[in-house]
């Protein structure tokens, strides 16, 4: 196991909770003027979407009008010729209206698409950008809940539910304003009303928007848990583990039902009180005007317009208050999709960063180098990073360009953080790392990068192509130059064998490919990038004898002219460094060739008694079998 994985601080779910969920209270966020940051690129459509939106309510609060009409103007005075100009009348009003509902409709859809999209665009490119340290903190599930999930929520809530909510909130606005022309003390009475139906829109509104962020997180967790589960489904079926994860499962369901369960019992108080607050203002001011048509004090075509208008109103008003849920719900999702676009980057840029020479050597400098993986929330909290915590602590180290450096150490000693520390994964507590004489904090991450080659130890494939695979480092690579990159690494023999060869699909992470051809895919990754910098974490450990012995050939050719650093347990290894530097809790203990270190250092003397001398022993026995020529 690399170091930097055993050392790192393994939060419990229930901190990981709190890390990854900020209490609603504590995490409110400008919701619309970041999703207008979004539409100001789409102003004409927005704007034409609004335009038509005016035009279509519009259009229909004038259908009142034309009710006046044909009861005053039609029925009363029994005049057919006068009824059927008012009815063309309505039906091209209702045509304009449809015209407009068609423009509007599709422009809004549109723009939720086209919003949902961006935003997903903007959030995997900060996501790019975040440190290991925050996925080691985040669960991967997690992300992706917020990054598909609730993109999608806000997607629908733009393109659907705002539009119907601008919609019911112009008819609302228009329909009193007609109101107000068609009876001014009707108006007042039912205006007298409004303040009944907003209190529960404001107060169960907001408590909606609350469980809506907890209902969120729940399903979050949810898919983090199913993420991990289905992505080690060989671990989880070898061990019996099935009945235990649907528990676990269950359990998950359970809390984001309990979750939901409390978003939809105040939604629906919701609707209901403000359905029968609504009609029954409507009742109400219907019984007033009836008596007042009675006196003479209005007409019955004024009574019936009031009404349309009234009645549009209270639809209008119902319909806010159904996607005023929606609307809320997808401001929690959208609050959690803000915190993952502010996340600060954990790597600071430089202000003005400094180039590399056109030609890189690959000389590394390490000076004083300490480090911590604590450190970034003791900066947080106020605190100094504890020494004791430190996973390298005062490291100084030269190494020339071109030369092999092995590190030995027992786990845990830093080896792999030296790794992650050399490619800027994470910011030093102290010291400086110099990459041909030019301090790497001055470098922007991507040029730095650029000159490392890395083969872990747990090979990374991808669920693509072999073709795409190996090309990974460098995208623009010809299909031959990856044939010959996998020639090098021994690995053309077992492609050629596949069915479809270089474009043959390794499924994800390469559960196609056996451990050791997993590796050489790596190497052959590596040695294609053309790097000035190798960093081997024991690249050879999954490889059986001949297939090791094949791509320590190519190692060597590749390794020619450039600096190699190799993390190394095995003696061959070793046996090929020009230096051996020998690590103890962070600090270096000794260096030397291994001759040297065998008389000089009594832990290498002991580490390669338990881990190393097994190879030799293997390496004599091998030489003994060989018959003796004659």
């Amino acid at each position: 196991m690399s170091q930097a994985t055993s050392l790192k601080p393994k939060p419990s779910p229930q901190t990981r909770a709190k890390d990854c969920s900020a209490k609603p209270s504590e995490a409110k966020h400008a919701v619309l003027p970041w999703i207008g940051t979004f539409l100001r690129p789409y102003r004409v459509k927005v704007i034409a979407a609004i335009v038509f939106l005016f035009i279509g309510s519009l259009a229909w609060l004038s259908l009142g009008q034309g009710v006046r009409l044909m009861v005053d103007e039609g029925f009363l005075q029994d005049n057919s010729e006068r009824l059927n100009e008012i009815i063309l009348l309505v039906i091209g009003i209702t045509a304009l209206s449809s015209s407009a509902i068609f423009c509007r409709f599709y422009l809004m859809t549109w723009l939720g698409e086209r919003v949902s999209a961006d935003i997903r665009l903007k959030v995997y490119d900060h996501l790019l950008k975040l440190s290991p340290n925050f996925y080691a903190k985040l669960r991967t599930g997690e992300v992706i809940s917020r990054f598909t999930a609730d993109s999608t929520l806000l997607q629908s809530v733009v393109g659907s539910s705002l539009s119907m909510a601008l919609r019911s909130g112009v008819t609302v606005i228009g329909g009193i304003v007609m109101m107000a022309i068609t009876s001014l003390k009707l108006t007042a009475l039912v205006l007298l009303a409004v303040p009944m139906v907003l209190v529960p829109i404001f107060i169960l509104g907001r408590r909606v928007r609350d469980l809506s962020r907890k209902s969120q997180d729940r399903v979050g967790d949810l898919g983090a848990y199913v993420d991990e589960t289905l992505h080690e489904i060989h671990t989880v079926q070898a061990y019996c583990h099935e009945d235990r994860d649907r528990k676990l499962f269950n359990q998950r369901v359970e809390a984001v039902m309990t979750a939901a369960s409390g978003r939809i019992k105040y939604r629906s108080i919701l609707i209901s009180l403000v359905m029968f607050l609504s009609i029954l203002a409507i009742a109400l001011v219907t019984w007033v005007g009836a008596k007042d048509v009675m006196q003479g004090l209005i007409s019955g075509g004024e009574l019936s317009a009031f009404m349309f208008y009234a009645v549009m109103v209270a639809g209008g008003v119902a319909t806010i208050s159904e996607v005023i849920g929606e609307i809320q719900r997808a401001a929690g999702a959208t609050e959690r999709l803000i915190e993952l676009v502010e996340t600060p980057i954990d790597i600071p840029l430089p202000s003005k960063p400094q180039s590399l020479p056109a030609k890189v050597r690959g000389e590394l400098q390490l000076q004083d180098v300490r480090f911590a993986y604590h450190s970034i929330e003791n900066v947080v909290q106020g605190e100094d990073a504890s020494s004791d915590s430190e996973v390298i602590r005062g490291l100084n180290l030269h190494i020339q360009p071109g030369e092999r450096v092995a590190l030995v150490g027992e786990s845990g000693a830093g080896k792999s953080t030296l790794f992650e520390l050399l490619q800027r994964f994470y910011v030093l507590n102290g010291g400086k790392i110099m990459l041909d004489g030019v301090d790497i904090a001055q470098l922007a991450p991507h040029e730095l990068r650029q000159q490392y080659a890395l083969v872990p130890q747990e090979s990374v494939i991808f669920a693509s192509s072999v073709l795409e695979n190996v090309r990974y480092g460098r995208p623009e690579a010809t299909e031959q130059q990856v044939i010959d990159a996998c020639i090098a690494a021994r690995a053309h023999e077992f492609i050629s064998d596949f069915p479809s060869g270089y474009q043959t699909y390794l499924g994800e992470r390469g559960v196609r490919l056996s451990g050791g051809q997993k590796q050489r895919i790596a190497i052959a990754r590596a040695i294609l990038a053309e790097r000035p910098v190798l960093l081997l974490d024991e690249a050879t450990s999954a490889l059986d004898a001949v297939s090791e012995q094949k791509v320590k050939q190519a190692l060597d050719v590749l390794m020619q002219g450039r600096t190699t650093l190799i993390i190394a347990h095995r003696l061959a290894t070793v046996l090929n460094a020009d230096r051996i530097v020998v690590m103890q809790k962070g600090q270096i203990v000794a260096i030397g060739r291994h001759s040297e270190l065998m008389q000089s250092s009594d832990l290498y003397r002991e580490f390669a008694s338990l881990q190393l001398l097994t190879d030799e022993s293997q390496s004599e026995a091998s030489e003994t079998d060989k018959p003796v020529s004659q």
